[in-house]
């Protein structure tokens, strides 16, 4: 049994993990990195260059920033200058303006914006920006998590550097998790310790509920309800699963100026490990302590998968997330410790290789896609049915499973990740 001390460390991992954020975390990391050297520099640049990983840029592309109705990294970059606040973190753009968006739309078309690709660096997360004025030039890096500032320079003054070693650091900070060891927790934990993650289905499913009274992306989640005006899939607790799921993510990609509860840096991770869960939660009546409980489940399951995928990979985040779901709703389900490791089985044998082509609009699809098999994994562990060491990659030991998921979306698939990017980068 976890000791009060071990309990401890895991939910202030939990805390560290799973925060708010406005827009997809990839363009708000760099908007971030922006204003952190603004305010070094201590006044509006001049000049503003910016050199990106090629994850970086994969995921912030496509994507509508909040409060813009702009797609793309030159407005995260003007408005992080112009309007950012460093201490509101994946909040930074919390006080965008019509005016202030204007005002950076001239800022680009000044051409006082250049991006570029950051070469020779394994980082998959990483954002370097230089700011550059009369009075001077100031720099801030951030590397392996979406707000983690690894280097600040001004005037040639380095105030901060912990790039050298700042892996090791991390890895040597992480809670060592097993998927029996997140049961644990979830389980045994005074359910007082643990109301916390309600805030994650408050906030998650106030942007979803907005979003269906909206017309954001491409409406997927509107589009699942209406489907059962027309009895074409029925009103089913299903259903209304993937229809919450995918319209959240609908507003979210579309930039949607609300705040979604984060996972592991992923505001669609955060999603799609919430609110599957807590809408079955409602549809059987669930107990508040059951609620949480699952809750708890589902996110700490997505934080030990991302410890050995990492932050960014060309494996789809939702593949993850999915399966944190997956397990929240298997307990919901009234299944036991057997039955979650057989959903989790179930997960990866189906899910493994969907492939990340950036955050858009159309993530919602595959949220949708992902919580749909998360609930068939469910069910099939519910029903004494998992997928066999015989088959493919999946492991009598479910834990080598996990890694067996993490190494191809990790590892294997990083060629992968590089044609996707030249793919996206060279469309007419």
């Amino acid at each position: 049994m976890l000791n009060s001390e071990e309990r401890s460390k895991i939910i202030a991992l939990i805390h560290q993990e799973v925060i708010p954020a406005i827009g997809c975390t990839e363009p708000i990391a760099v908007a971030l990195c922006t204003a952190r050297a603004t305010e070094l520099l201590g006044c509006r640049p001049e000049r503003i260059e910016v050199l990106l990983s090629a994850n970086i840029l994969k995921n912030a592309m496509g994507v509508g920033i909040p409060g813009t109705g702009m797609i793309g990294l030159p407005i995260a970059v003007a408005l992080g200058a112009l309007i950012g606040r460093s201490d509101y973190q994946l909040e930074v753009l919390r006080d965008v303006t019509p005016e202030a968006v204007e005002e950076g739309r001239r800022f680009i078309d000044q051409k006082r914006i250049k991006i570029a690709l950051k070469e020779d660096i394994e980082e998959k997360l990483y954002a370097e920006v230089r700011v550059k004025a009369d009075e001077g030039e100031a720099t801030a890096v951030i590397a392996g998590g979406h707000t983690t500032f690894v280097y600040e320079e001004r005037n040639g003054e380095v105030m901060l550097d912990n790039r050298t070693g700042s892996q090791q650091h991390e890895e040597e900070q992480a809670v060592p998790l097993t998927l029996a060891r997140v049961w644990e927790f979830a389980m045994e934990s005074p359910v007082e310790e643990l109301r916390f993650i309600l805030e994650t289905k408050r906030l998650n499913k106030a942007a979803a509920e907005l979003s269906l009274q909206g017309n954001y992306g491409h409406a997927i989640g509107r589009t699942m309800r209406d489907a059962r005006d027309n009895a074409l899939m029925g009103d089913s607790i299903f259903t209304r699963l993937l229809s919450y799921t995918s319209a959240a993510c609908d507003a979210r990609m579309a930039g949607a100026k609300i705040p979604v509860m984060s996972n592991s840096g992923s505001g669609n991770q955060g999603i799609a490990a919430t609110l599957p869960v807590a809408v079955y939660a409602e549809e059987v009546k669930a107990s508040e302590e059951q609620t949480i409980r699952a809750l708890a489940l589902s996110h700490l399951t997505v934080i030990y998968i991302k410890q050995s995928l990492g932050r960014l990979s060309a494996l789809c985040g939702c593949v993850v997330a999915a399966t944190g779901s997956s397990c929240g709703i298997t307990y919901l389900m009234g299944g036991g410790y057997a039955e979650v490791v057989s959903a989790v089985k179930n997960m990866i044998a189906n899910l493994t290789g969907m492939i990340c082509d950036g955050a858009k609009p159309s993530c919602a699809m595959k949220l949708m896609s992902g919580v749909s098999t998360a609930v068939m994994s469910a069910m099939m562990a519910m029903d004494g049915r998992c997928v066999t060491s015989v088959e493919g990659i999946i492991d009598d030991d479910v834990d080598r499973s996990i890694r067996n998921l993490t190494r191809i979306g990790r590892d294997a698939m990083n060629e992968t990740d590089k044609i996707v990017l030249d793919i996206m980068t060279h469309k007419s």
